[in-house]
């Protein structure tokens, strides 16, 4: 059943299931929009700043072209997963190719469900995206600490179909910094320790005495039967992929999260937990 909600611009239909937001006015946020100019003056404006973007592009192939020149580790442990099809080894979920992309999805044992934001990324990982990354000869998997009998009554709960372990019992998590535990190893996070963090006034994030989950992703690389880790990203490096983020980001509205300048645009805002639930 539809409601019927009109104003004096338009007439919109709302599902019962769907909570209803009015529209955007002028009299309501027009001192925060974008100035209304001329044709001219916005196309010297998209100019200046397409400058701007193409410095940004150039930094940025500079920046993933020292990504590459990276020197890679040596994987030695003999990690052991589970998936669908029973154990399976961490050369096994190169599934052939020479790359190795994993996802660190943050679904603790304990859990019945994955992370929210975890699965808001998750959500933007069609079968396209992952045919396109097999094509150039790299393999996407996910992998999580929860039980394997979890993890795929969760995965058809959410409809995916992409790969996905279970790494519960090894020293997968652990030794990659997606799980903290004090009493484990020493924690870091995003490459940074408890004092580093307080340093720079930002929260410390693992509780002591408990085994936190934390997102992130890992790059691999098979030479032969041997593995190597070239690269881990965390936070907000994971927003890379996936893309709407990126797209919001080329609105005149943004993420319409509560950090974003300038302030006081969007009719209404949020936290910047990346779970898409409003």
């Amino acid at each position: 059943m539809y409601h019927v909600h009109t104003n004096k611009h338009r007439t919109f239909r709302v599902s019962d299931d769907l909570p209803y937001t009015a529209p955007l006015t002028m009299t309501d946020i027009a001192p925060n929009l974008p100035r209304i100019v001329s044709r001219d003056e916005w196309l010297a404006a998209r100019k200046e700043l397409l400058a701007r973007e193409k410095e940004l592009t150039r930094l940025r192939d500079a920046l993933v072209a020292d990504r590459r020149r990276l020197p890679m580790v040596k994987v030695e442990k003999d990690y052991v997963f589970e998936g669908p099809d029973g154990k399976a080894t961490l050369l096994d979920l190169f599934d052939g190719r020479s790359q190795l992309m994993v996802g660190h999805f943050m679904f603790h044992p304990d859990w019945e469900d994955g992370c929210p934001s975890c699965s808001a990324g998750a959500d933007e990982m069609s079968q396209g995206h992952l045919e396109h990354v097999n094509k150039r000869d790299t393999t996407f998997v996910y992998v999580s600490r929860a039980p394997i009998a979890k993890i795929q009554a969760y995965r058809a709960k959410k409809g995916w179909t992409f790969p996905w372990y279970s790494s519960f019992g090894s020293d997968f998590n652990y030794d990659f910094d997606v799980t903290l535990d004090e009493s484990v190893k020493p924690v870091v996070y995003n490459y940074r320790t408890r004092e580093e963090y307080e340093a720079r006034g930002e929260p410390w994030p693992a509780t002591r005495g408990e085994a936190l989950e934390r997102p992130g992703r890992s790059c691999f690389l098979r030479v032969g039967d041997a593995v190597y880790h070239t690269y881990s990203i965390y936070a907000r490096g994971l927003e890379t992929i996936g893309g709407s983020y990126y797209m919001l980001d080329e609105t005149a509205l943004g993420r319409q999260e509560d950090w974003e300048e300038p302030r006081g645009r969007a009719h209404s805002v949020r936290g910047n937990t990346p779970d898409f639930a409003t």
